[in-house]
């Protein structure tokens, strides 16, 4: 198989977002437009990546090292186009031999399969491939225009169209791939002569038809391609993506009560036979068991659920929470870094943070694991079988033994030892009458008051 790479344009201004965040740094399913397609285009086999970054957006340029490395890095010193874009790349894939895939950074919808026929017209003989798609509304879409037989002969933007150009429902995606060598030669040809001084990638199209090249497109669905240059189009490409992502999971038998409710993030993994109610949110980083049950408004994010647990309602489940198998964590109970073991309950009000609970430990309602104090966090760790007494205080560090108990309303700051009580409480003074004495005078004082 021919040698694959790919070129990713993420310099553009992204005006139209209106926000201080880059355009290709938004995200879809809890992940940047730009993480998503460096994913596609290895997903597709590339094996040399190069994105084309501008000097305005420090941030791209740092995810992009990040992941890839300085040398997969490219500048774009100068907003002049896409073709001037791509040429950029041209030093860093020098010594590359074999076909660069063209894509653009803020297609999140876009995937490996989409580009696949790309490919594929590539090992047929087609010398530039291009992808074209056949939108709803293509008022603003450049055409792409054949020949008689099925050949791409050129694209024309839609200012420059004529009434029959403008007819023709195929419209270019932007995706090309050719082969290196014969690619930046073209891209070298193109000239800025149009309205805004540009260098356009389109242009090629031209330059390698007038080459005697083939040139071919593929049509791929519209929701694929669409790009991201609105927040209105942001939201349009999450709420395609949380469809896709609920009818997947119903397809694997995973239970949705209400699956237009429910939220799912890019690497969300629920196993079939598990139960998901309404309005039920999914950050990034979730894995939930077989037969695990997550109540009516949660919110889980780099948590681990266990077969058969039970989360909810109104839980919250922050990084680091593993709840184990059959355990339950309850209403309105956050757990953060704390791994919950078989069979632990924490069913009602509890903060559960840094630390551990064992396995059929109870957690009394109003416990509060006290981890921080202003600059260091410390954990908490319950053993097996323990019971803590409704509205605790475990001042951390601190352990409580396996089957030790906790008197409600203490405040726990020295290890419990194991099967030992821990009470911590001060004496209670009763006062006959003052009840009944306050309520009168502060009766009267109201009254005055009206007066």
């Amino acid at each position: 198989m021919t040698a694959r790479a790919a070129v990713i344009l993420a310099a553009g201004q992204g005006t139209r977002m209106k926000s201080p965040i880059p355009k290709v740094l938004h995200k879809v399913g809890g992940r940047s437009h730009l993480d998503r397609m460096i994913d596609t285009v290895q997903a597709a086999g590339c094996e040399r990546v190069v994105v084309v970054v501008g000097t305005h957006s420090p941030p791209v340029r740092e995810l992009v090292e990040k992941r890839l490395g300085a040398a997969a890095v490219a500048v774009q010193t100068e907003p002049l186009g896409t073709a001037h874009a791509v040429l950029a790349a041209k030093d860093a894939l020098a010594d590359f031999d074999g076909d660069v895939l063209i894509t653009y950074a803020d297609a999140p919808l876009l995937s490996a399969g989409d580009l696949e026929p790309l490919f594929a017209l590539r090992e047929q003989g087609v010398d530039l491939a291009m992808l074209a798609f056949e939108p709803v509304d293509p008022l603003l879409y450049g055409r792409v225009i054949k020949g008689a037989d099925g050949h791409v002969i050129r694209i024309v933007e839609a200012r420059d169209a004529t009434p029959e150009e403008k007819a023709v429902k195929s419209c270019n995606a932007g995706m090309m791939c050719a082969d290196r060598a014969r690619l930046f030669g073209w891209l070298e040809k193109v000239g800025n002569q149009n309205v805004k001084g540009e260098y356009y990638l389109t242009d090629i199209v031209g330059i390698a038809v007038h080459e005697q090249a083939l040139v071919r497109a593929h049509t791929a669905p519209e929701a694929a391609v669409m790009g991201c240059d609105t927040p209105a189009q942001l939201a349009q490409a999450e709420g395609i993506f949380q469809q896709r992502q609920r009818q997947r999971f119903l397809d694997e038998g995973v239970t949705l009560l209400a699956p237009e409710t429910v939220h799912f993030s890019w690497d969300t993994e629920i196993a079939p036979g598990a139960v998901i109610e309404q309005f039920v949110v999914f950050g990034v980083g979730v894995k939930v068991a077989e037969g695990a049950v997550i109540r009516a408004f949660s919110h889980l994010e780099g948590a681990v659920v266990g077969e058969g647990a039970l989360i909810g309602p109104y839980a919250r489940l922050r990084p680091g929470a593993d709840i184990g198998r059959n355990a339950h964590i309850g209403n309105f109970v956050e757990v953060k870094k704390v791994k919950v073991g078989e069979g632990a309950k924490a069913n009602h009000l509890s903060y559960l943070g840094d630390g551990s609970v064992g396995a059929g430990a109870n957690i009394g309602a109003g416990t509060i694991f006290c981890n921080y104090d202003g600059f260091f966090k410390y954990e908490t760790h319950v053993g097996e079988g323990a019971f803590i007494g409704s509205n605790t205080a475990l001042v951390a560090p601190v352990t409580v033994g396996a089957g030790g108990m906790t008197g409600s309303g203490s405040v726990i700051t020295q290890d419990v030892p194991p099967d030992a009580l821990a009470l911590e409480r001060g004496g209670q003074t009763n006062r006959p009458g003052w009840a009944a004495e306050f309520r009168a005078r502060k009766s009267a004082e109201k009254a005055k008051a009206k007066t």
